[in-house]
């Protein structure tokens, strides 16, 4: 073969600096935003909203994280991450121009697709371009990138809001989205195999009915409506397990999760991932709503979470060619458990030092535990599953995230809207430090102790959530890491 018909090398240094720089903007955006939804729910109103925010990103980017997947299983991880790259973009901006809560959620859907792509597709590719040791140590990178952008996350956010506008948690992503383009399109080279594929489109369609509608069910105080939207959730369910048995390139390819490790990390992910997505999503709002702090003291409070997870995340990484991938996961989980339990028996309380310290324990067992799922989960593949592989283990986790935020949204909503006495713009005014100069002391005591009580409630879901994982967690199998790994091929070979 010529030098100029030779395949490009992928660059791995440069490949690497791109894939972070798209992860960054998912670890800030996983922060940021519940730093700044007190006062953008300030600014635009509409408190009943404040779960569906985080839910419409939830859910666009869990049903579309099993698609992906597929997809860059049959094209390539290159162009299904870029595509990513463009939505999200595209949501960021629109977001940070919307007028109106119905607008955010629609923005933020657009942003939850490209979101879909870019951290599973990400961690798939590192998968594909280093060795199982090599493997191990990147992954620890990209935990301490992750945790280093999502400590700047909530202090950033909170000085943007504070001193700029809450539009600007969306705008700043631009930068790192036009620059992990650049590095892509440049140094990341596969050779993928050129043959005509079939799209499970109907698989992804009603995956995305269930899903929605399942968290429709959730969030709707009215019961007809939770009836119908659970019906439809039963019906669009059990037609996406026909349609997948049936599909030639399934989106969730139900044989893989027979497989010992994913048939336990899957559910553990799920669980924990409801854990996490509800400490980011509702201590900022009992910071701000309950104890007054501002913007700033909403981000500190979760901001530990997102140090303890790298430096954990790192260790992990070290210690898995050596010890393999079980007992990371059983400390890391038992860590998860124990803050969980302490977040609720001390979380709801005029301390936010017990609430950094609680968060902070919770990001080392999230560190530990998640490093170790994922690269088991990569390991115990080939080449053209590990794709869906890697998108199912997030699907997972996000999905459980989503399901989580939506109760504890029904917990808050119940809560607030369920007490007339309570005037509507109150809930609007408690969210920023000028509008609770205009509330009325009697309504802002019974406000606060509403809010206070619901919270209370949400901190032991997320107890119990993670007292689960960890017992669900305890059956994964004895899988070492030094196992020779499934054979890679450089293309998927045809079926």
């Amino acid at each position: 073969m010529s030098q100029a018909s030779a395949p490009k090398q992928t660059r791995k240094g440069f490949t690497v600096a791109g894939l972070i720089l798209a992860l960054a903007m998912a670890a800030l955006e996983a922060t940021v935003v519940s730093t700044a939804m007190p006062t953008v729910i300030g600014d635009l109103g509409g408190l009943e909203y404040y779960a569906w925010v985080a839910n419409a990103y939830l859910v666009a980017s869990s049903v579309s994280v099993p698609l992906y997947g597929k997809l860059a299983d049959m094209y390539g991880r290159k162009p299904i991450l870029l595509l990513g790259i463009f939505l999200f973009l595209s949501g960021s901006i629109a977001s940070g121009a919307a007028t109106s809560m119905p607008q955010l959620i629609a923005f933020r859907t657009i942003q939850g697709l490209g979101a879909g792509s870019m951290q599973p597709i990400a961690i798939t590719v590192v998968g594909d371009i280093f060795d199982l040791a090599q493997r191990s140590k990147i992954q620890g990178l990209f935990g301490a990138a992750w945790g280093f952008f999502g400590l700047v996350g909530p202090l950033l956010g909170g000085l943007i809001v504070d001193h700029v506008s809450w539009r600007w948690v969306f705008f700043m992503n631009i930068p790192f989205g036009i620059a992990a383009t650049l590095l892509i399109v440049a140094n990341l080279h596969e050779n993928v195999e050129k043959r005509r594929r079939s799209i499970d489109w109907a698989g992804a369609f009603f995956l995305t009915v269930g899903v929605g509608a399942l968290l429709l069910a959730i969030d709707r105080p009215v019961l007809t409506h939770k009836v119908i939207a659970g019906a439809v959730t039963v019906c669009a369910l059990a037609v996406f397990a026909i349609v997948e048995r049936r599909a030639k390139e399934p989106i969730l390819p139900f044989e893989l999760f027979t497989r010992p490790v994913l048939a336990v990390s899957s559910p553990v992910g799920a669980i924990i991932g409801g854990s996490m997505l509800g400490i980011l999503t509702y201590v900022p709002l009992y910071v701000q709503a309950v104890l007054h702090g501002s913007p700033q003291d909403g981000g500190s409070a979760i901001a530990p979470m997102v140090v303890g997870w790298p430096i954990a995340s790192a260790i992990g990484g070290r210690l898995i060619p050596r010890v393999g991938f079980r007992p990371l996961i059983r400390i890391g989980l038992f860590v998860t458990a124990s803050s969980g339990i302490a977040l609720a028996l001390f979380g709801a309380h005029e301390s936010l030092t017990a609430m950094r310290i609680t968060t902070l324990v919770f990001g080392l067992g999230m560190g530990f535990a998640n490093t170790a799922l994922v690269i088991a989960v990569q390991t115990s593949v080939a080449w053209h599953e590990r794709g869906v592989a890697t998108a199912s283990t997030m699907f997972f986790r996000t999905i459980g995230g989503a399901i989580a935020v939506g109760v504890m949204g029904w917990v808050i909503n119940r809560a607030i809207l369920g007490d007339p006495t309570i005037p509507p713009e109150a809930t609007q005014q408690i969210l920023t430090r000028e509008g609770l100069k205009h509330i009325d002391p009697t309504v802002l005591a019974k406000l606060s102790s509403s809010l206070g009580n619901a919270l209370s409630t949400v901190f032991w879901i997320v107890g119990a959530m993670s007292v689960t994982a960890f017992l669900v967690s305890l059956p994964f199998p004895k899988t070492l890491a030094a196992q020779t790994p499934p054979t890679e091929p450089e293309t998927p070979k045809p079926t």
